[in-house]
């Protein structure tokens, strides 16, 4: 069986890794006014960010619509019979669900719809993870079992410094944002049956940082062999420092740097910072 591999652009994975694997993806958009950009397509990240900063109001964000979806299964059914298509959380989008009922629409492929409960690059390791047994040859079920095996393993946090863009969003719970931003707390989030959630709360950024790298390298002293990205939303020296202080310690694990794109930064907000790993 030839098994294509598919996901959204919240994945945010290297344009070299998905040549590399042939990785089929559909963007989201953000929406400023009356103009749509297609993530990825249409503005860069760096053009996004500094977008944000001379407007008024957020932008909004936009889901792949069912016939756009349709398209692309269609297309790729000339060339396989079945496609894996690994989706952000659907406790904070309807792309998932669309998929659901594109897959409905299709005829000659089978399309297996899968709900990461995460986003950027947590969602794109489960891509990663697929096309890579594809392109060995894995079975099906065996690629869908590794899945599921990742979901039970990895972990994820981020911190946003601004909650207002997660409240504003209807991603947060408005309380929450409103004594956070009284109190100055950093909160730790992180993805609880397919919805952001604090974790824990925190008083400074550095204290926030450092409770993330601790659970981190607890993992790692346990001599785990981990797959680790640092994630950031504008924010390289952040996410770069961070990787560092974990090499210099743990040398040998397969680490990367990542980032929040327009999507996910619309509700984040600049500054957010993100680490997120599972055991390989």
């Amino acid at each position: 069986m030839s098994i294509a591999v598919m996901t959204d652009s919240t994945s945010y994975i290297p344009d070299k890794l998905i040549e590399a694997y042939n990785i089929h993806v559909v963007p989201l958009s953000v929406v400023f006014g009356d103009d749509t950009y297609r993530e990825g397509l249409d503005i860069t990240t760096n053009e996004f960010y500094q977008k944000v900063r001379e407007v008024e109001e957020l932008p909004k964000t936009s889901q792949p619509s069912i016939g756009m979806i349709t398209d692309k299964l269609e297309e790729l059914a000339g060339d396989y019979n079945a496609v894996i298509s690994v989706h952000l959380s659907s406790g904070i989008s309807g792309t998932y669900q669309a998929v659901v009922s594109a897959a409905e629409m299709v005829d000659g492929i089978d399309v297996y719809p899968y709900d990461s409960e995460l986003s950027c690059m947590g969602q794109g390791f489960y891509v990663l993870e697929a096309a890579e047994m594809s392109k060995a040859g894995k079975s099906l079920d065996s690629i869908l079992k590794r899945l599921d095996d990742i979901k039970q393993d990895v972990r994820a946090y981020f911190m946003a410094d601004d909650l207002s863009h997660l409240q504003r969003g209807g991603r947060l719970n408005g309380a929450q944002a409103i004594v956070g931003s009284l109190l100055q707390i950093k909160p730790l989030l992180h993805f609880v049956d397919t919805k952001i959630v604090p974790f824990e709360k925190i008083r400074t950024r550095k204290k926030a940082l450092n409770r993330i790298m601790g659970m981190l390298e607890d993992d790692a002293a346990k001599g785990k062999e981990l797959k680790v990205a640092f994630i950031h939303a504008n924010n390289a020296s952040a996410a770069e420092k961070l990787k560092a202080r974990f090499d210099a310690d743990y040398p040998n694990m397969d680490t990367m740097i990542s980032y929040f794109g327009p999507v996910i930064g619309t509700h984040l907000g600049e500054g957010a910072v993100g680490v997120c790993w599972y055991t390989k």
